[in-house]
């Protein structure tokens, strides 16, 4: 009988040890387990933990009910399988989002942001979650995404690319009123594990800025992208640099950087002028403030060099009054906008004479801001009708007609008239003015 005993109890013991199966007790309604006697034994019956409904994810579950297997659409099976009338009750439900409108930390927000601690906080009710979460079902046999406004789109259709994220998240009592962030790259990054195999995340490359000097960039990346785009935001606008902006416009001066093999050059524009750029370069300038610019990369054109070489050149620019200081000379701008009429820009607080200007001293602005460097540009070869009769024809019809708005402008600015230069020896050579009407004796009485 104690080897009989001996042996249940060690066919028990194996019992509970398995995790797959779970002892049921029997007969123990109001019975303190302390007083069953030993020649006493519990059976229990075997019960498995783990089955088909709960082992497998949601998603997992509603393909199985709602789709055909690869064998079974070779043989024709599915054919007459409905899909309107199902609706996935799991679409749009994300763990820690609910009605109550609550804050989890370590669920539906991180533990810390920043250096601070992220507490439990209560947020105010969506009134239009319902209707949402059921226009989101309604919508889910339709294959058509949903159609965004002509503002929300980015730089391709309906992909990430340029598309704002909005403000970051604030951080304790500073928050981010004014910013914008704009997606510049969202791709899928692989790593290979030792342990796990190969790792599927997702990387956004987004950049941050209020649009008034004020800009930063950063990667984040996570499994989900509603993770990636939230990390890229905060750390966007964790990493904030002063940039100079001219006139609230444009930059200071034509520049050159380069990082890695990605080189771009800027060149200063007039007001009105707009933004000429690669599409990176064009969305930071949006952040950041600049209207009127034109830049050109040349060599890779990897979204991330871009963004980097340009925020090099634009942290490295000079303004105009410590130009003037390190030159010790006047800062003075000819535009066309202007008929090329001068405009200080700055001035030193001591000037330098001309006898004390070297004679080989670089004075062009561009050239000095390039680091004595000059842009290489590819050379114009002159049209194939050069040659022509009938093109040297044309030339000296117009000749007399040449330059005539731009020497009637120099004219005035010089002379206050348009005159000749024969204008001195022969006074008929100028041009006829009015005579200003005499007044008459009655007005005068």
């Amino acid at each position: 009988m104690a080897t009989c005993m001996l042996n249940i109890t060690k066919s028990l013991q194996k019992l509970t040890l398995n995790s797959a199966f779970k002892l049921k007790p029997t007969f123990l309604n109001e019975v303190n387990p302390s007083r069953i006697p030993t020649n006493e034994i519990l059976f229990g019956t075997p019960i498995r933990g783990t089955n088909f409904f709960n082992k497998l994810p949601a998603e997992a579950l509603w393909k199985g009910v709602t789709s055909v297997s690869n064998a079974g659409k070779k043989r024709g099976r599915g054919k007459t399988v409905s899909k309107k009338n199902m609706k996935n009750l799991n679409k749009g439900q994300i763990i820690g989002v609910g009605k109550a409108n609550i804050i989890w930390p370590g669920l539906s927000a991180p533990i810390i942001r920043g250096k601070e601690l992220v507490q439990q906080q209560q947020l105010p009710e969506d009134p239009d979650r319902e209707k949402k979460l059921i226009a989101l079902r309604d919508n889910m046999g339709s294959l058509k995404l949903p159609k965004l406004s002509p503002i929300e789109r980015g730089w391709v259709g309906n992909k990430m690319g340029g598309r704002s994220l909005g403000a970051p998240d604030p951080i304790g009592d500073d928050k981010f009123d004014g910013f914008d962030t704009r997606v510049l790259e969202f791709k899928t990054v692989f790593n290979m594990t030792g342990n796990l195999g190969r790792k599927r995340r997702l990387s956004v490359f987004a950049v941050t800025g209020n649009g008034n000097g004020l800009a930063g960039f950063a990667t984040g990346k996570g499994v989900e992208p509603r993770t990636a785009f939230r990390k890229a935001k905060n750390r966007s606008g964790q990493k904030l640099m002063n940039i100079k902006v001219f006139e609230n416009r444009t930059v200071y001066h034509d520049f050159y950087c380069q990082f890695g093999k990605t080189k771009v050059f800027v060149s200063q524009r007039p007001e009105g002028h707009g933004v000429i750029a690669q599409r990176a370069i064009k969305t930071i300038c949006q952040v950041v403030g600049i209207k009127d610019l034109h830049a050109r990369v040349e060599g890779s054109h990897n979204v991330q060099h871009i963004a980097k070489a340009f925020f090099l050149g634009l942290l490295q620019q000079k303004e105009h009054t410590e130009l003037a200081e390190e030159k010790q000379l006047h800062l003075v701008e000819f535009s066309k906008e202007r008929s090329n009429f001068p405009k200080v820009l700055a001035s030193p607080t001591k000037a330098r004479t001309s006898q004390e200007v070297k004679g080989d001293e670089v004075m062009d602005f561009s050239m000095y801001c390039l680091g004595n460097r000059v842009i290489l540009k590819k050379k114009k070869f002159p049209p194939f009708y050069v040659n022509f009769p009938s093109y040297k024809t044309y030339q000296k019809k117009q000749e007399k007609l040449r330059g005539q708005d731009r020497v009637r402008l120099n004219m005035l600015a010089e002379y206050g008239e348009i005159r000749s230069f024969l204008s001195e020896k022969y006074p008929e050579c100028r041009s006829w003015k009015q005579p200003p009407k005499e007044k008459s004796e009655e007005s005068e009485n």
